[in-house]
């Protein structure tokens, strides 16, 4: 068996370097997709939500304006 020279060793290094580089930058930008969809899906939950309390606030006074016309005609 022959022995690698020290260029031959660290061209090994230096591919596995790479390769490593490249996979993890592959990573990276799945990882940055899939960060992208998720601040999109949370921003349109937070205007659901939004929505919902605003209608929410409309029911309490809906309801509070029953309570009041209940009360007067019972008072």
């Amino acid at each position: 068996m022959q022995s690698q020279t020290t260029l031959e060793k660290l061209s090994d290094k230096i591919s596995g370097i790479v390769q490593q580089y490249n996979a993890l930058k592959s990573e990276n930008e799945m990882i940055r997709t899939e960060l992208i969809t998720l601040k999109a899906e949370r921003e349109i939950k937070d205007q659901e939500i939004e929505k919902l309390i605003e209608q929410n606030a409309k029911k309490d006074l809906e309801i509070e304006e029953i309570v009041s016309k209940i009360e007067s005609i019972l008072g």
